[in-house]
């Protein structure tokens, strides 16, 4: 047998679903915007102004990266002045389900020290 030994096969890197998690799980903010999503604050303004030290610039990065993972869709709204929400999509949905599991072991690995 060639293979003997071998436990694991040769990985080209984080398949896409571990690039996500590290992703959005390295951008301090994404927690936050999603607490934000559930309080039924959806415009960027309006996100900007809830939180203190979140600038304008990081919530558009962290939104884009939402955005391009599927995690949270867009939403324009033809009017003028230009209006945009975002909202959390059913695979964001799924995602976030993770998240809150892996904060509540976070919290329970904190209660155990």
């Amino acid at each position: 047998m060639e293979n003997e030994g071998k436990i694991f096969s040769r990985v080209s890197g984080p398949g896409r679903g571990a690039a996500m998690v590290e992703t959005i799980v390295g951008c301090k903010w994404s927690l936050t915007v999603y607490q934000l999503l559930a309080n039924d604050i959806n415009r960027p303004g309006e996100m900007v102004k809830s939180v203190e030290g979140l600038s304008t610039k990081v919530l558009n990065q962290c939104l884009r990266r939402n955005l391009d993972f599927g995690i949270l869709e867009k939403i324009s709204y033809p009017e003028v002045p230009p209006r945009v929400e975002y909202q959390v999509t059913t695979f964001g949905q799924k995602f976030m389900a993770i998240m809150k599991s892996l904060q509540e072991l976070q919290v329970e690995i904190e209660s155990d020290r």
